[in-house]
């Protein structure tokens, strides 16, 4: 069992980063307890991966009795965190201060875009849009083309799931300590900022430009772009430091002088055709075995189907299948507290009976 057994979570269910906020605590050992609509009663995929190892049940928030009855439930847990726009849990009558005062070692935590106050806390919006602000976005794609969309890894993911993941475990570290809950304001705008911060240190040191595929790290420099190969798969090359370097022009037996100037971005985009003409005479699995074994930081470039049959990811039990359902394993690892998967995703309000007597509520109110 992970580093969280017996930390109690209440999330109330939401989209995206919420969920998989609540993932990982409950691959960590939380026992993450789900409150869904009564309309989703028996509703649930086993492959919705945001919901595994979690408890389930459905209430309805508008109702007075119910609600008294989650407040009973919340003064026996450790966490309550929910992903709704700001007043939203207030007007229900379960907002922060009445939620702290039923249980104050209690950690709250919020997930929202734009925060929980600002000109623009009340608006809707997406992963795209809280990228949009932060700067990410822009700094995303080719010169020639619009920005390109990150999937939605870095507003929804990482700075808003695990963001907000990272805040409650410290908000309990600091509840354990001093016996004094409090809030967490998780927005994806911030944690999108976050995530950014080298880049605006780059920026303000003089070593990066806000156009894009301008930069070391944005794909224009020619040793750090991905490349097509003869069968239209690719390699990732990533060979930034000079003992690197020299090894990727060894094994692509390039010897022309200008590639030794390696760090003049006058010469990349020359370079960069030369290196992707030279890539291009083999397919893929050829570079593959040319570079195993190298630090010339040269990889292929996979699809998902293709990860999960991958020798190295293999070999670290990266994936986990269960009941024919293969994904991410937990992370991160431990060395005493090993994280696992309990169960795929349960219909929702499978385990409403089971919770009611297990915190002595009234499965009366809930029904």
């Amino acid at each position: 069992m992970g580093p969280l057994k017996d930390i109690k979570i209440l999330e109330f269910s939401g989209i995206g980063p919420g969920p998989y906020c609540g993932m990982l605590l409950a691959d960590l050992g939380a026992d993450v307890i789900r409150i869904s609509r009564k309309e989703t009663q028996g509703l649930e995929s086993k492959y919705d991966v945001h919901n595994r190892s979690k408890r389930t049940i459905t209430a309805d928030l508008k109702n007075k009795a119910t609600v008294n009855e989650l407040l009973r439930l919340i003064k026996q847990v450790d966490v309550v965190f929910e992903g709704f726009r700001p007043g939203v849990m207030e007007k229900l009558g379960l907002g922060p201060e009445v939620c702290l005062e039923a249980n104050s070692k209690l950690v709250y935590g919020r997930m929202t875009g734009w925060g929980q106050d600002g000109p623009m806390s009340q608006l809707a919006g997406h992963d795209i849009n809280y990228i949009g602000l932060s700067g990410a976005l822009n700094a995303i794609g080719r010169k020639d083309s619009t920005p390109t969309p990150p999937l939605n890894l870095i507003g929804d993911y990482g700075g808003g799931g695990m963001h907000l993941a990272l805040g409650i475990v410290s908000g309990l570290i600091h509840s354990m300590k001093t016996n004094e809950g409090q809030v967490v304001d998780s927005a994806m705008v911030d944690g999108s900022l976050s995530l950014m911060s080298f880049f605006y240190s780059l920026k303000e040191m003089g070593h990066w430009q806000d156009g894009r595929e301008s930069n070391l790290l944005d794909g224009y420099a020619h040793f750090y772009d991905t490349y097509e190969c003869k069968d239209e798969k690719y390699i990732a090359v990533g060979s930034i430091e000079p003992q690197f370097y020299s090894e990727l022009l060894k094994k692509l037996e390039i010897t022309d002088e200008i590639f030794q100037d390696q760090h003049n971005k006058d010469n990349w985009p020359k370079l960069k055709e030369i290196m992707a003409q030279k890539i291009k005479l083999k397919t893929r699995s050829e570079w593959e075995k040319i570079f195993s074994d190298s630090d010339a930081c040269v990889t292929p470039v996979l699809d998902m189907s293709e990860a999960q049959t991958n020798a190295h990811n293999l070999s670290r039990n990266a994936f986990t299948e269960v009941d024919g359902f293969n994904q991410p394993s937990p992370s991160p690892r431990y060395s005493k507290t090993k994280p696992e998967i309990r169960h795929n995703a349960k219909k929702i309000g499978t385990d409403l009976e089971d919770i009611c007597k297990e915190f002595d509520l009234s499965i009366d109110v809930f029904n």
